[in-house]
């Protein structure tokens, strides 16, 4: 439990060959770690300790010559974590008292939940959102507070349709910035989708990336079973007020798209290798328990390709 009472979960890895550490995250690279990587001729400056005296006497008898063999080992690095936080009017309503999802408190959530997560691996957290002029990234480690980020995350929801395009494309262009492995998730209704080149680069960069959805359980993942009533609707951003008669057909008709689309967008997700979060509480203890959840499917598939 860290100490605001968040529960942290484990940032578990897609891939076991970045296999976590008590407190860190292996890496591809080589460096000072307690995991062999491989195997390379002695060089000037390597340790006493890291040479392999079998590996060494057994060359060294078939080469009929003295020669050392040095262990390499995966280098040990903190996490990395990003947050990319659309910021398009769909992001900003049912703001309580209203009894539906409540999509900053949400976005506070999982923020605040994904800082406590790094930062219990020793890792730093980072951030893509939309500011007043377009994304901003703010690198891993220079955020103050958790606060800080939650503040930026929710700040601001008047972002035109393309933002969260424009903000994973401003992520990439920092991509010398972000180590290979690192967790990036983005968090957003996904109720306009983003064109699958982006995302084909991201998987290409070699970035651990979990898709966030955060929608309504009764307005977006589904419809109300309602029928024969006026229902008054509000576009995200605006103030204009519509009147629609819903009959019972057609309230069948929307829970049968959304449910769809819901479906058909976490499917395009696990086609492209992403293990999508949905989020459809802004509890924090239930934001939680479902990024425990995603981990524990993690930890499952890592024993299975064991």
């Amino acid at each position: 439990m860290s100490p605001h009472g968040v529960r942290p979960f484990p940032l578990v890895p897609r891939r076991r060959f970045r296999g976590i550490h008590p407190g860190s995250l292996r890496t591809p690279q080589r460096g000072e770690g307690d995991e062999t990587a491989g195997s390379r001729p002695y060089r000037p400056g390597d340790r006493l300790s890291w040479i392999d005296w079998g590996a060494s006497a057994r060359l060294s008898a078939a080469r009929g010559s003295d020669e050392l063999v040095v262990r390499e080992f995966f280098a040990q690095r903190a996490p990395r974590a990003v947050v990319v936080s659309d910021g398009r009017p769909s992001l900003g309503i049912y703001r309580g008292p209203l009894p539906w999802l409540d999509k900053p408190a949400a976005i506070a959530a999982i923020v605040e939940l994904v800082t406590a997560s790094a930062r219990a691996a020793h890792g730093d957290v980072g951030l893509v959102a939309w500011g007043a002029t377009g994304p901003v990234y703010v690198p891993p480690g220079r955020a103050p507070s958790s606060a800080w980020l939650v503040d930026r995350a929710t700040g601001h929801v008047d972002a035109p349709p393309d933002a969260l395009a424009r903000s994973l494309e401003l992520l990439t262009r920092r991509r010398a910035a972000i180590p290979v492995g690192s967790f990036v998730f983005v968090v957003s209704d996904f109720l306009e989708a983003v064109p699958g080149r982006l995302w084909m680069r991201l998987r290409g960069l070699g970035w651990d990336v979990t898709p966030v959805v955060v929608q309504d359980p009764l307005w977006e993942q589904s419809f109300p079973r309602i029928g024969g009533v006026v229902v008054p609707f509000v576009a995200p951003g605006s103030a204009l007020r519509s009147d629609v008669w819903i009959t019972r057909r057609r309230a069948r008709g929307h829970a049968a798209a959304n449910e769809r689309r819901l479906t058909e967008t976490i499917g395009r997700f696990r086609r492209l290798g992403f293990d999508p979060v949905v989020v459809g509480t802004s509890d924090p203890d239930e934001v939680a328990r479902l990024f425990h959840g995603w981990a524990a499917r993690r930890r499952t598939l890592l024993r299975r390709g064991a």
